[in-house]
């Protein structure tokens, strides 16, 4: 096995992972659960971690934002939930 294989084939923890992907531990659990995430590995009776490899393979297949993708907001359009009338509630 050569140096660059030994790299991308390791294993790395949870710090690690959430570093790379920028994604939370409960995203990224949903996600896995969900198959739209790589799914982790038991290393050890309380431990897990993640193939590098597997990682680095779903980075590259995440659609990137460009201007020709993106979604455009109209100006001035709010966003989230529509707040209730107090009076309702």
């Amino acid at each position: 096995m050569q140096k660059d294989e030994c790299m991308t084939d390791r294993i790395i923890r949870e710090p690690e992972r959430r570093q790379i992907t920028g994604r939370s531990a409960a995203s990224w659990w949903r996600d896995e659960r969900a198959g739209k995430a790589p799914s982790r590995v038991r290393i050890g009776d309380n431990a897990v971690g993640w193939r590098l490899s597997d990682i680095k393979a779903w980075l590259e297949s995440r659609l990137t934002v460009t201007p020709e993708n993106a979604k455009p907001v109209a100006p001035g359009a709010k966003r989230g939930r529509p707040r209730k009338n107090r009076a309702e509630v």
